[in-house]
Protein backbone atom coordinates (compact mmCIF):
# COMPACT_ATOMS: atom_id res chain seq x y z
CA UNK A 1 0.00 0.00 0.00
CA UNK A 2 1.32 3.43 -0.85
CA UNK A 3 2.43 5.32 2.03
CA UNK A 4 0.81 8.66 1.56
CA UNK A 5 -2.78 6.57 0.44
CA UNK A 6 -1.99 4.73 3.99
CA UNK A 7 -2.02 7.93 5.82
CA UNK A 8 -4.81 9.32 4.19
CA UNK A 9 -7.00 6.37 5.54
CA UNK A 10 -5.26 7.08 9.14
CA UNK A 11 -6.53 11.08 9.46
CA UNK A 12 -9.78 10.05 7.91
CA UNK A 13 -10.00 7.67 10.88
CA UNK A 14 -8.66 10.14 13.19
CA UNK A 15 -11.36 12.59 11.85
CA UNK A 16 -14.19 10.16 12.39
CA UNK A 17 -12.96 9.90 16.02
CA UNK A 18 -12.92 13.38 16.27
CA UNK A 19 -16.39 14.02 14.67
CA UNK A 20 -17.29 11.11 17.58
CA UNK A 21 -15.61 13.34 20.34
CA UNK A 22 -17.12 16.22 18.93
CA UNK A 23 -20.88 14.69 19.01
CA UNK A 24 -20.00 13.38 22.66
CA UNK A 25 -19.26 16.54 24.29
CA UNK A 26 -22.29 18.08 22.53
CA UNK A 27 -24.70 15.70 23.53
CA UNK A 28 -24.33 16.64 26.78
CA UNK A 29 -24.69 20.33 26.28
CA UNK A 30 -27.66 19.77 24.25
CA UNK A 31 -29.77 17.89 26.88
CA UNK A 32 -27.94 18.76 29.73
CA UNK A 33 -30.87 21.77 30.79
CA UNK A 34 -33.77 19.23 29.82
CA UNK A 35 -32.85 16.65 31.48
CA UNK A 36 -32.10 19.05 34.71
CA UNK A 37 -35.69 20.84 34.54
CA UNK A 38 -37.40 17.19 34.31
CA UNK A 39 -38.94 18.10 31.14
CA UNK A 40 -37.99 14.83 29.52
CA UNK A 41 -36.22 10.97 30.56
CA UNK A 42 -32.38 10.80 29.50
CA UNK A 43 -33.66 8.16 26.71
CA UNK A 44 -35.98 10.54 25.20
CA UNK A 45 -33.87 13.58 24.78
CA UNK A 46 -30.63 11.71 23.54
CA UNK A 47 -33.27 10.35 21.22
CA UNK A 48 -34.70 13.14 19.71
CA UNK A 49 -30.72 14.82 19.34
CA UNK A 50 -29.33 12.27 18.20
CA UNK A 51 -32.01 11.72 15.51
CA UNK A 52 -32.02 15.52 14.18
CA UNK A 53 -28.52 15.91 14.00
CA UNK A 54 -28.34 12.81 11.99
CA UNK A 55 -30.77 14.80 9.35
CA UNK A 56 -28.89 18.24 9.79
CA UNK A 57 -25.57 17.52 7.53
CA UNK A 58 -27.74 16.53 4.75
CA UNK A 59 -29.71 19.61 4.53
CA UNK A 60 -27.66 22.04 5.94
CA UNK A 61 -25.11 23.06 2.57
CA UNK A 62 -21.47 23.12 3.30
CA UNK A 63 -20.48 27.17 3.81
CA UNK A 64 -19.48 26.00 6.89
CA UNK A 65 -17.29 23.58 5.71
CA UNK A 66 -15.82 25.70 2.57
CA UNK A 67 -14.70 28.72 5.30
CA UNK A 68 -12.58 25.85 7.38
CA UNK A 69 -11.41 23.92 4.25
CA UNK A 70 -10.25 26.77 2.77
CA UNK A 71 -8.32 29.30 5.07
CA UNK A 72 -5.07 26.46 5.26
CA UNK A 73 -3.53 26.17 2.07
CA UNK A 74 -2.28 22.59 1.58
CA UNK A 75 -2.81 22.29 -1.87
CA UNK A 76 -0.21 21.83 -4.31
CA UNK A 77 2.06 20.06 -1.72
CA UNK A 78 3.29 16.28 -1.36
CA UNK A 79 0.50 14.09 0.04
CA UNK A 80 2.56 12.92 3.16
CA UNK A 81 3.05 16.71 3.93
CA UNK A 82 -0.16 17.90 3.39
CA UNK A 83 -1.79 15.13 4.99
CA UNK A 84 0.84 15.17 8.15
CA UNK A 85 -0.98 18.93 8.84
CA UNK A 86 -4.47 17.91 9.19
CA UNK A 87 -3.26 14.90 11.39
CA UNK A 88 -1.46 16.63 13.63
CA UNK A 89 -4.15 19.06 13.87
CA UNK A 90 -6.83 16.43 14.07
CA UNK A 91 -5.41 14.92 17.18
CA UNK A 92 -4.63 18.21 18.58
CA UNK A 93 -8.66 18.40 18.62
CA UNK A 94 -9.34 14.76 20.15
CA UNK A 95 -6.68 15.22 22.55
CA UNK A 96 -8.02 18.73 24.34
CA UNK A 97 -11.63 16.74 23.80
CA UNK A 98 -10.97 13.93 26.03
CA UNK A 99 -8.61 16.34 28.45
CA UNK A 100 -11.57 18.71 29.52
CA UNK A 101 -13.91 15.26 29.17
CA UNK A 102 -11.94 13.91 31.83
CA UNK A 103 -12.82 16.89 34.01
CA UNK A 104 -16.52 17.20 33.08
CA UNK A 105 -15.74 20.16 31.20
CA UNK A 106 -17.66 21.89 28.43
CA UNK A 107 -15.18 22.90 25.40
CA UNK A 108 -15.59 24.06 21.92
CA UNK A 109 -14.50 21.20 19.26
CA UNK A 110 -14.14 23.99 17.08
CA UNK A 111 -11.86 26.26 18.36
CA UNK A 112 -9.56 22.93 18.93
CA UNK A 113 -9.87 22.21 15.26
CA UNK A 114 -9.15 25.69 14.08
CA UNK A 115 -6.52 26.18 16.75
CA UNK A 116 -4.91 22.16 15.92
CA UNK A 117 -4.96 23.89 12.29
CA UNK A 118 -3.22 27.20 12.87
CA UNK A 119 -0.41 25.31 15.01
CA UNK A 120 0.02 22.54 12.66
CA UNK A 121 -0.08 25.36 9.51
CA UNK A 122 2.31 27.74 10.97
CA UNK A 123 5.14 25.02 12.09
CA UNK A 124 5.15 23.49 8.82
CA UNK A 125 4.69 25.97 6.82
CA UNK A 126 4.56 30.00 7.83
CA UNK A 127 2.25 31.89 8.23
CA UNK A 128 2.12 32.90 4.25
CA UNK A 129 -0.31 29.50 3.42
CA UNK A 130 -3.13 30.46 5.98
CA UNK A 131 -5.49 32.52 4.81
CA UNK A 132 -5.53 34.94 8.00
CA UNK A 133 -8.33 36.86 6.06
CA UNK A 134 -7.16 41.03 7.17
CA UNK A 135 -6.80 42.51 3.64
CA UNK A 136 -10.45 40.57 2.71
CA UNK A 137 -11.64 42.33 5.82
CA UNK A 138 -10.41 45.95 4.50
CA UNK A 139 -12.60 45.16 1.44
CA UNK A 140 -16.07 44.21 3.42
CA UNK A 141 -15.44 40.82 3.22
CA UNK A 142 -15.19 38.05 6.04
CA UNK A 143 -13.02 35.10 5.55
CA UNK A 144 -10.31 32.81 6.20
CA UNK A 145 -9.12 32.81 10.35
CA UNK A 146 -10.98 36.18 10.88
CA UNK A 147 -14.37 34.91 9.60
CA UNK A 148 -13.61 31.59 11.70
CA UNK A 149 -12.84 33.53 14.75
CA UNK A 150 -15.83 35.93 14.28
CA UNK A 151 -17.92 33.26 14.42
CA UNK A 152 -16.61 31.09 17.42
CA UNK A 153 -16.40 34.36 19.58
CA UNK A 154 -18.69 36.27 18.41
CA UNK A 155 -21.80 33.66 19.05
CA UNK A 156 -21.02 33.42 22.54
CA UNK A 157 -22.02 36.80 22.93
CA UNK A 158 -24.72 36.62 21.13
CA UNK A 159 -25.90 33.72 23.28
CA UNK A 160 -25.60 35.11 26.53
CA UNK A 161 -27.45 38.37 24.75
CA UNK A 162 -30.15 36.25 23.27
CA UNK A 163 -30.47 34.21 26.34
CA UNK A 164 -31.08 37.32 28.70
CA UNK A 165 -33.56 38.65 26.13
CA UNK A 166 -36.06 35.83 25.86
CA UNK A 167 -35.60 35.01 29.87
CA UNK A 168 -37.07 38.47 30.30
CA UNK A 169 -39.60 38.18 27.69
CA UNK A 170 -40.48 34.66 29.18
CA UNK A 171 -40.61 35.93 32.55
CA UNK A 172 -43.07 38.95 31.57
CA UNK A 173 -45.30 35.98 29.59
CA UNK A 174 -45.65 33.17 31.77
CA UNK A 175 -44.27 33.91 35.16
CA UNK A 176 -48.03 33.11 36.47
CA UNK A 177 -48.86 29.79 34.09
CA UNK A 178 -51.79 27.50 35.47
CA UNK A 179 -50.95 23.70 35.41
CA UNK A 180 -52.25 23.02 31.63
CA UNK A 181 -50.53 25.98 30.55
CA UNK A 182 -46.97 24.74 32.37
CA UNK A 183 -47.59 21.48 30.76
CA UNK A 184 -47.82 23.16 27.24
CA UNK A 185 -44.18 24.40 27.99
CA UNK A 186 -42.66 21.31 29.34
CA UNK A 187 -43.97 19.86 25.82
CA UNK A 188 -42.32 22.62 24.00
CA UNK A 189 -39.12 20.64 24.99
CA UNK A 190 -39.44 18.07 22.70
CA UNK A 191 -39.73 20.65 19.63
CA UNK A 192 -36.58 22.80 20.74
CA UNK A 193 -34.58 19.73 21.70
CA UNK A 194 -35.09 18.41 18.51
CA UNK A 195 -34.63 21.92 17.02
CA UNK A 196 -31.25 22.38 19.01
CA UNK A 197 -30.23 18.44 17.49
CA UNK A 198 -30.66 19.85 13.92
CA UNK A 199 -28.91 22.83 14.09
CA UNK A 200 -26.07 20.93 15.78
CA UNK A 201 -25.88 18.61 12.82
CA UNK A 202 -26.09 21.33 10.34
CA UNK A 203 -23.10 23.16 11.56
CA UNK A 204 -20.65 20.89 13.59
CA UNK A 205 -20.47 18.25 11.14
CA UNK A 206 -19.48 19.97 8.19
CA UNK A 207 -16.19 20.66 10.05
CA UNK A 208 -15.44 17.30 9.80
CA UNK A 209 -16.33 17.56 5.84
CA UNK A 210 -14.37 20.07 5.59
CA UNK A 211 -11.08 18.50 6.65
CA UNK A 212 -11.80 15.29 4.42
CA UNK A 213 -12.67 17.43 1.69
CA UNK A 214 -8.69 19.01 2.41
CA UNK A 215 -7.42 15.96 2.74
CA UNK A 216 -9.26 14.41 -0.79
CA UNK A 217 -7.85 17.42 -2.44
CA UNK A 218 -3.76 17.06 -1.02
CA UNK A 219 -4.36 13.93 -2.22
CA UNK A 220 -4.83 14.85 -5.71
CA UNK A 221 -8.26 12.21 -5.82
CA UNK A 222 -9.73 15.87 -6.93
CA UNK A 223 -8.89 19.42 -8.82
CA UNK A 224 -10.37 21.56 -6.68
CA UNK A 225 -11.91 21.36 -3.42
CA UNK A 226 -14.65 19.14 -3.45
CA UNK A 227 -16.72 17.30 -0.34
CA UNK A 228 -18.18 13.70 -1.40
CA UNK A 229 -21.33 12.40 -0.55
CA UNK A 230 -19.47 9.75 1.50
CA UNK A 231 -17.73 12.10 3.41
CA UNK A 232 -21.02 13.77 4.63
CA UNK A 233 -22.50 10.37 5.72
CA UNK A 234 -19.73 9.54 7.49
CA UNK A 235 -19.48 12.35 9.33
CA UNK A 236 -23.23 12.65 9.92
CA UNK A 237 -23.19 8.88 10.88
CA UNK A 238 -20.05 9.75 13.37
CA UNK A 239 -21.49 12.69 14.99
CA UNK A 240 -24.49 11.33 15.82
CA UNK A 241 -22.94 8.08 16.60
CA UNK A 242 -21.10 10.24 19.10
CA UNK A 243 -24.35 12.03 20.25
CA UNK A 244 -26.06 8.96 20.96
CA UNK A 245 -22.97 8.38 24.01
CA UNK A 246 -22.61 11.72 25.12
CA UNK A 247 -20.59 12.53 27.86
CA UNK A 248 -22.63 12.55 31.22
CA UNK A 249 -19.85 14.24 33.21
CA UNK A 250 -20.20 17.33 31.24
CA UNK A 251 -24.16 16.82 31.95
CA UNK A 252 -23.56 16.89 35.37
CA UNK A 253 -21.54 20.34 34.93
CA UNK A 254 -24.41 22.31 32.49
CA UNK A 255 -27.20 20.54 34.00
CA UNK A 256 -26.80 20.98 38.02
CA UNK A 257 -23.50 22.94 38.29
CA UNK A 258 -24.61 26.02 37.18
CA UNK A 259 -27.91 27.39 38.75
CA UNK A 260 -30.58 25.42 39.29
CA UNK A 261 -32.43 25.10 36.09
CA UNK A 262 -36.58 25.29 35.89
CA UNK A 263 -38.22 24.62 32.23
CA UNK A 264 -38.53 28.12 31.56
CA UNK A 265 -34.44 28.23 31.35
CA UNK A 266 -34.35 25.39 29.40
CA UNK A 267 -36.86 26.47 26.64
CA UNK A 268 -35.20 29.71 26.71
CA UNK A 269 -31.32 28.61 26.19
CA UNK A 270 -32.43 25.61 23.36
CA UNK A 271 -34.62 28.59 21.57
CA UNK A 272 -31.79 31.44 21.84
CA UNK A 273 -28.95 28.29 21.05
CA UNK A 274 -30.65 26.94 18.06
CA UNK A 275 -31.12 30.73 16.72
CA UNK A 276 -27.87 32.03 17.03
CA UNK A 277 -26.63 28.46 15.32
CA UNK A 278 -29.08 28.51 12.03
CA UNK A 279 -27.82 32.21 11.70
CA UNK A 280 -23.96 31.36 12.05
CA UNK A 281 -24.48 28.43 9.42
CA UNK A 282 -26.76 30.54 7.09
CA UNK A 283 -23.57 32.67 6.69
CA UNK A 284 -21.03 29.85 7.15
CA UNK A 285 -19.56 30.93 9.75
CA UNK A 286 -18.28 27.72 12.46
CA UNK A 287 -19.61 28.35 15.92
CA UNK A 288 -19.09 25.98 18.49
CA UNK A 289 -22.14 24.42 20.02
CA UNK A 290 -20.70 24.18 23.32
CA UNK A 291 -20.04 27.67 23.75
CA UNK A 292 -23.36 29.32 22.36
CA UNK A 293 -25.55 26.43 24.20
CA UNK A 294 -23.48 27.28 27.98
CA UNK A 295 -23.31 31.30 27.25
CA UNK A 296 -27.13 31.28 26.55
CA UNK A 297 -28.15 29.16 29.87
CA UNK A 298 -25.48 32.04 32.05
CA UNK A 299 -27.57 34.77 29.83
CA UNK A 300 -30.56 33.34 31.16
CA UNK A 301 -29.62 32.96 35.09
CA UNK A 302 -28.62 36.13 34.63
CA UNK A 303 -31.34 38.20 33.70
CA UNK A 304 -34.04 35.99 36.52
CA UNK A 305 -31.39 35.65 39.89
CA UNK A 306 -27.82 36.71 39.00
CA UNK A 307 -27.20 35.32 42.80
CA UNK A 308 -28.17 32.34 41.99
CA UNK A 309 -25.55 31.76 39.55
CA UNK A 310 -22.69 29.69 40.59
CA UNK A 311 -20.36 31.84 38.82
CA UNK A 312 -16.90 30.21 39.59
CA UNK A 313 -17.98 27.14 37.54
CA UNK A 314 -19.30 29.52 34.78
CA UNK A 315 -15.51 31.52 35.12
CA UNK A 316 -13.75 27.37 35.35
CA UNK A 317 -15.73 27.07 31.81
CA UNK A 318 -14.70 30.46 30.21
CA UNK A 319 -11.06 29.49 30.90
CA UNK A 320 -11.27 26.62 29.11
CA UNK A 321 -12.53 28.29 26.35
CA UNK A 322 -9.96 30.86 26.10
CA UNK A 323 -6.93 28.79 26.87
CA UNK A 324 -8.95 26.44 24.21
CA UNK A 325 -7.21 27.22 21.05
CA UNK A 326 -3.58 28.43 22.01
CA UNK A 327 -3.29 24.70 23.75
CA UNK A 328 -4.77 23.30 20.54
CA UNK A 329 -2.46 24.84 18.19
CA UNK A 330 0.28 24.17 20.51
CA UNK A 331 -0.65 20.40 20.70
CA UNK A 332 -0.81 20.52 16.67
CA UNK A 333 2.83 21.98 16.12
CA UNK A 334 4.02 19.71 18.37
CA UNK A 335 2.25 16.85 16.62
CA UNK A 336 3.71 18.55 13.37
CA UNK A 337 7.17 18.50 14.95
CA UNK A 338 6.86 15.00 15.59
CA UNK A 339 5.95 13.83 11.93
CA UNK A 340 8.77 15.79 10.52
CA UNK A 341 11.42 14.13 12.74
CA UNK A 342 9.32 10.67 12.52
CA UNK A 343 8.62 10.63 8.14
CA UNK A 344 8.87 13.53 6.92
CA UNK A 345 12.11 14.60 4.66
CA UNK A 346 13.62 18.46 5.04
Amino acid sequence: MDGAFFLLVITIAVVVVFDFTNGFHDAADMIATCIAARAMKPGMAILLVTSFTFLGPFVGGLAVADTVGQFVRIGGRPSIFAESIVLAAILAAVCYNLLTWKFGLPTSSSNSLVGGLVGSGLYAMGSGRVNWGFDALLHGELTGVVKIIIGLFISPLAGFIGGFLLMGLFMRLFRRLSYKSRKLFVFSQYLTTAWLGFTHGTNDAQKGMAIIGMLLLSAGHYRVYTIPDWAILLCATSITLGTLFGGWSIIKTMGFGLYRIRTMHSVADQIGSALVISAATAIGAPCSTTQVVTSTLLGDGAREKPRHVHWTTALSIVKGWLFNLPISALIGALFMMIFTHLWITP
